[in-house]
């Protein structure tokens, strides 16, 4: 039973210390990640680009370590950077969901380093709070653009479930905050 539990170890090593991913976040958290990436990978169809939802480490600076993210989706453009599991070009979009257990390292030193590695497009999404901020890239910084808290109830009246987002770098590629939230209670 140990080495089945070895098997499903996931980790992420950030300024060369190791973080231990498990266990696995809320079903919620699955639900949303699998909500954005369907329409991403959908929206990606015919071109060069490709979406990755939780199953590929990003190299932010192989050139200088083997430190290495797993974010949550991601979409890699560049596919000679694509090697084994991993991918060590700049993604062009990168969304992390929260949990409990890295919350506080999502929104700080990921973020940093996408900033720093030049992530054009970075999303942090709350399935709790069932919210989703993002940040754009403008001058090499991070600037919050957008920032959402669902409200799915039409009497109310900041109703905004059926609100667009579209990615900056693939205006094609549009949802709306209730695809994102879809089955999540």
């Amino acid at each position: 039973m140990a080495m089945l539990q070895d098997e499903y170890k996931k980790e992420e090593k950030i300024n060369g210390v190791l973080y231990d991913m498990s266990p696995s976040p809320s079903y919620q958290h699955g639900i949303v990640n699998g909500n954005i990436y369907r329409i991403v990978s959908d929206g990606l169809k015919g071109s060069i680009c490709l979406a990755f939802m939780e199953n590929l480490d990003y190299r932010y600076h192989a050139e200088k370590n083997d430190d290495y993210v797993i974010p949550d989706v991601m979409i890699a453009c560049d596919r000679k950077h694509l090697k084994g599991g991993s991918y060590s070009g700049v993604p062009k979009f990168i969304v992390e969901t929260l949990s409990p257990a890295t919350a506080f390292r999502d929104k700080t030193e990921k973020k940093k380093l996408y900033q720093d590695a030049g992530v054009a497009e970075y999303w942090i999404v709350s399935p709790r709070e069932r919210a989703v901020e993002i940040y754009y890239l403008e001058n090499g910084v991070y600037e919050l653009r957008y920032s959402y808290i669902l409200q799915d109830d039409k009497e109310e009246a900041h109703y905004n479930a059926d609100t667009r987002i579209t990615l900056k770098e693939f205006p094609h590629i549009r949802m709306t905050l209730a695809e994102i939230f879809e089955n999540v209670d």
